[in-house]
């Protein structure tokens, strides 16, 4: 584990979907490209509504048990092909990656999505972020948090609280998911943001006042 000494450059770790990247259009067409290829009905306007848990956990919804595995697979193989392309960056998402590196920081991407996916996505909008750790949700988000010292978790769902808590990082959150700013604030978040467009500021002063986020003031 990496201890972040330096609180002028923290390691910073962000979600993707609905973080920094609004996926839900790419998504839906996956969804629908999977719907149209196995016969089964899915309604991909209800699937990308509650974005966050991993693919698994939608898919139940829709398929039997025993063909999870097999339909995750294959959700996984034709994402390339209609989620990429279709997909953008929020607002404030690549101000909020080049904020952390502009103070010499870290970031590090942990998402519940299939990491090579991650990666495309990534690459496709041009954020560079100095780790990407796919496969994570909530809880088990902590380990990745731990292993690269994160002392800022940013996302929008209640689990990305849940994950920074179990790595004792400073859960910030944004309500552009499907979680609106009552439930992060009842599940514990430490800092609200409207979005990321205020995360550089908010930065700057958590750089300036390490862990004292009282002095920060963006903060509700």
């Amino acid at each position: 584990m990496v201890s972040p000494t330096d609180r002028s450059a923290p390691t910073v770790g962000f979600d993707l979907d609905m973080t920094l990247i609004d996926s839900r259009p790419g998504i839906h067409a996956a969804y629908r490209a999977l719907s149209a290829e196995t016969g089964v009905p899915i309604d991909a306007d209800l699937a990308i509504g509650r974005l966050g848990p991993p693919l698994e956990q939608e898919l139940v919804h829709w398929f039997p048990e025993d063909r999870i595995a097999d339909m995750a697979d294959r959700y996984r193989e034709i994402y390339p092909t209609f989620a990429i392309t279709p997909t953008r960056a929020l607002p404030g998402a690549r101000e909020a990656v080049a904020a952390v590196q502009r103070l010499g920081g870290r970031v590090l991407v942990v998402t519940a999505k299939h990491e090579p996916n991650a990666k495309l996505h990534l690459s496709h909008l041009g954020m560079e972020p100095d780790v990407v750790v796919g496969s994570l949700w909530a809880e088990a988000k902590g380990v990745a948090l731990r292993e690269y010292g994160a002392a800022v978790y940013v996302g929008d769902h209640v689990g990305d609280v849940r994950g920074a808590h179990a790595a004792r990082a400073l859960s910030v959150a944004v309500p552009t998911g499907p979680c609106d700013e009552e439930e992060l604030r009842a599940a514990g978040a430490d800092v609200l943001l409207p979005d990321l467009t205020a995360f550089p500021a908010w930065l700057e002063s958590y750089a300036a006042a390490g862990r004292d986020v009282s002095a920060t003031g963006p903060s509700a």
